[in-house]
């Protein structure tokens, strides 16, 4: 059953998709997941889906079982809006899944909100996802009726509950090898949490222990945050099934290839997050160690423009011996904007998002450390902020490889138009 919020209008809302500032690649969601029975399922979701709040501010949702029946609860906003004390009382079971979205594809609507829910003959499944899909066209039957919601995961959902007579783990063991593309999946029936990652392992999505139970969740902060014990990532091609029996893993990918995304450790993950046995922080920097070897500068300070690149120039001061310091301020609290976005608004976007800081700038040589440009509209502005402050210098430094050709694997980036190093050089 969907408890739709009482604030929610008859018809869906419909959010524009401009954020304040729209240089850095958006992903697409956060996942997380527990089975522990007697304990408050629903409020270690809360927490475990706020510690993922980076991953996707546009809506947030969660399913929760007590052994019967489902109850979902999802609405747009982030997650401290989503849910209350009323609400999470009201959301009482023995396994929960939740879920942070930033669509890559279909529309900011209610419908397209997650978990998704399906049920069948007295059968009911509640999905989560984070990642998208390249075939979903085919996996949709010809002239099948598609409901409100216009998401590659509501695809998804609708196979597995056509194959709900033969127990969702057996649905999941025929479904997951028709899919291509990027998926990391927490979904579960009235009694079992199951968790799937594609053969490729694109998403991220780990595995962790409690006192008395099990939890998944798409970093190992979120397991963090609610006092699980790491035990080790969800494999490529694997499909895990939690209950009272136990962790079940089956192999459903005769031949899975790792290729974890690059961009999990240069933008998209929290720096205190784990990723395949490497601290997020220290490789980022590491990567700033080596962006200082490859493309050293004469400079008075280097700054990062917060928050990801804060690491990356650490290292880059570690290693070229210039000091490191702040010269930008990021207002913390900007979020995303439900406001139309205007020609005027955009050019201001920046100056909303950071702001300079003159003392520490002006005179300076400055070398400017950043996680990765991509349309380059907020670089530029950036750049102009700090001359305006006084730089003297600015020498700036770029942690990813250049990205010249777009992405369909659960990153905001699907034109190759759009990409400033397409059709230019580094120099």
């Amino acid at each position: 059953m969907i408890l739709a919020p009482s604030s929610r209008a008859a018809e869906p809302r419909v959010l524009p998709s401009a954020r304040v500032s729209g240089e850095g690649p958006k992903e697409a969601c956060g996942l997380f997941g527990v089975w522990a029975p007697g304990e408050d399922v629903a409020r270690l979701t809360f927490f475990g889906l706020y510690a993922l709040q980076h991953r996707g501010q546009e809506s947030a949702g969660m399913a929760v079982s007590d052994g019967s029946n489902i109850l979902v609860y999802r609405d747009l906003g982030l997650v401290s809006h989503v849910f209350h004390e009323r609400t999470l009382a009201t959301l009482q079971g023995d396994l929960c899944i939740g879920h942070t979205r930033y669509s890559t594809t279909g529309s900011t609507t209610w419908d397209n909100a997650q978990p998704t829910f399906k049920t069948k003959a007295g059968r009911a499944l509640a999905l989560g996802h984070n990642g998208n899909l390249v075939n979903t066209a085919e996996l949709v039957a010809p002239g099948a009726r598609r409901g409100p919601a216009t998401t590659d995961s509501d695809v998804v959902a609708t196979l597995l509950s056509r194959q709900l007579d033969h127990g969702l783990e057996e649905a999941a063991i025929r479904v997951l090898p028709t899919l291509r593309g990027a998926f990391s999946f927490v979904f579960m029936d009235e009694r079992t949490l199951y968790a799937a990652r594609d053969p490729h392992g694109v998403r991220p999505l780990a595995l962790g222990r409690l006192a008395s139970g099990w939890c998944v969740a798409s970093e190992t902060a979120a397991l963090d945050v609610v006092g699980a014990e790491h035990i080790r990532e969800i494999g490529p091609g694997e499909l895990v099934a939690i209950d009272d029996r136990g962790v079940r893993s089956r192999a459903y990918a005769s031949s899975p290839r790792p290729a974890l995304c690059l961009f999990e450790f240069v933008y998209l993950g929290r720096a205190d997050s784990r990723m395949y046995g490497r601290s997020i922080h220290e490789a980022r920097r590491e990567m700033g160690r080596r962006l200082a070897g490859e493309a050293p500068a004469t400079a008075d300070l280097v700054i990062p423009i917060p928050d990801t690149a804060v690491s990356s120039a650490q290292g880059f001061a570690e290693t070229s011996g210039i000091p490191y310091g702040e010269g930008l301020i990021k207002n913390r609290y900007i979020g995303r904007t439900f406001i139309e976005p205007t020609p005027a608004l955009r050019s201001r976007g920046v100056r909303l998002k950071l702001n300079p800081l003159p003392d520490a700038i002006r005179g300076r040589r400055l070398v400017v450390v950043d996680d990765s440009i991509v349309r380059g509209t907020t670089t530029r502005q950036i750049v102009q902020l700090l001359r305006q402050a006084g730089a003297k210098e600015i020498h700036l430094r770029i942690v990813s490889p250049p990205i010249r050709w777009p992405c369909f694997y659960g990153i905001d980036m699907s034109t190759r138009e759009e990409l400033v190093a397409a059709e230019n050089t580094v120099e």
